[in-house]
Order: C-alpha cells, then sequence, then structure tokens
C-alpha cells in the first residue's frame, strides 16, 4: 500500500522560485501546502497556478508557517502517513524525496533528515555562519545527547503521527533543531540522506543578514542548552 505524504513549504516572498519548487516534487505526493508567511509579492498567485494549496501565516516566522501547515492537515477526514518538510527558495532538489521517504517506507524508520554534505553542495550555498552554526550544533548534539546527526536540514521527512507526538512549538528559527532534540528525546529511530544542495533563488532572509544569522544561532543554542540541562 502507497503511504500518503503531504509537503509542507514555508514561504517568504518566494514567488520566482516556488513554481520550480512544486513542480519538481514528485507525483506520489497527495498534496503540497505552502504556507505564505506574510508574502507580499506573487507567491501566493505562483503557488495555486502551479497547482499546490495556499495558505496564510501573518505572523513571521518559519515555525509559525510549520505550525500552520500542521493545523490545516489536522482538520482534514484523512490523515497522511508521512510529512515533508522542505523549503521555498528551490536550494533543495524536490525530487530526491523519493529518496528521503525510502528508510521510512521500507525500514519504518520514524524521522529522515536530508544531511547537505559537503560533496553535494554547490560552491556558495551554504554560507559560514551556516556552516559554522550546523558544526557547532551537531557537534554540541553528539556530546550531549550522543546524537548521530550531522546537519540541521531543512529537507526531512517524518511519520505523522510521530510527528505529533513531538507538541512542536518553536514559532521562529529553532525549529529545525527543536524536532531533532525532540526526537532524540523521545527515542525515535533517525537517519541522514545525503542530499544535493545548490545557491537559493533570491537572498536568505536568515543566513544572508548578520542580524538573521546572529539570532538563529542564538535560538538553536537555546534549544540545545535547554534540552541539556533537563536531562
Amino acid at each position: 500500500m502507497t503511504p500518503r505524504i503531504k509537503v509542507i513549504i514555508p514561504a517568504f516572498n518566494e514567488e520566482e522560485s516556488i513554481g520550480l519548487v512544486i513542480k519538481d516534487i514528485p507525483d506520489c505526493v497527495e498534496e503540497v501546502i505552502v504556507v505564505s508567511n506574510n508574502s507580499s509579492d506573487n507567491t501566493e498567485r505562483n503557488t495555486a497556478k502551479a497547482g499546490a494549496s495556499v495558505l496564510k501565516e501573518a505572523r513571521k516566522g518559519y515555525g509559525y508557517a510549520c505550525l500552520k501547515g500542521m493545523d490545516y492537515i489536522a482538520q482534514q477526514e484523512t490523515p497522511p502517513e508521512i510529512i515533508v518538510f522542505l523549503d521555498g527558495d528551490y536550494s533543495d532538489y524536490p525530487e530526491q524525496l523519493t529518496q528521503l521517504v525510502e528508510p521510512i517506507i521500507k525500514r519504518n524508520i520514524d524521522f529522515v533528515i536530508g544531511a547537505r554534505v559537503k560533496r553535494l553542495r554547490e560552491p556558495g550555498s551554504m554560507t559560514f555562519p551556516q556552516i559554522f552554526g550546523n558544526g557547532l550544533a551537531t557537534f554540541l548534539m553528539k556530546v550531549m545527547f550522543n546524537s548521530r546527526f550531522t546537519d540541521l536540514g531543512p529537507f526531512r521527512a517524518i511519520k505523522y503521527q510521530k510527528l505529533l507526538a513531538l507538541g512542536m512549538e518553536d514559532k521562529t528559527y529553532g525549529w529545525t533543531v527543536e524536532m531533532q532534540l525532540k526526537a532524540l528525546k523521545k527515542k525515535y529511530t533517525y537517519e541522514e540522506i545525503p542530499v544535493k544542495y545548490r545557491n537559493r533563488i533570491g537572498v536568505s532572509k536568515v543566513s544572508g543578514t548578520l542580524k538573521g544569522a546572529v539570532v538563529a544561532g542564538i535560538k538553536i543554542l537555546t534549544w540545545i542548552f535547554k534540552y541539556g540541562f533537563k536531562r
């Protein structure tokens, strides 16, 4: 039996890229849900034109957008088996979604991260703050939680019921690390799949500015130390 898969894409002013992202998502996906995070451009119109569902979240924040997508799915009569998250800037390769969900479907793994390994990254696709922040965060997770994560990549797949059980709450930059920390705490089975990564279309709202990089870094470290002291 083919599992029901839904994709959630947070998007803030991604009018140039969102149609490309949606087009490259494999046909095995039942529904693509784009959450416009207070976009002021044609993101919403281009999403609808590409055939995806459009939601609006006026409160700015990556986590707010993801939670909006989850709330929408919770209202549906038949829940999916798998949820996939990816970005709307075309830095991920949506066609690799089949590789991401394969461990869940074939080996009953709970949670899969798309790891942006150096050999598969396009030059310049990750900034120094991103590389440093990912390295520091995953190192601390290894030391404090015996984690095997090497990346906080946004391209990820998780069993829907397992996602609900995490009780996700972060509204902004800490969403990805919160998911990984809570999955570790609940002893979910997890894997990383090496994925390709390219230069995004447009300017990053986080790593593209010093303020965004610093705030994101603080938020990520806060989650890690919060869980470290809990232990």
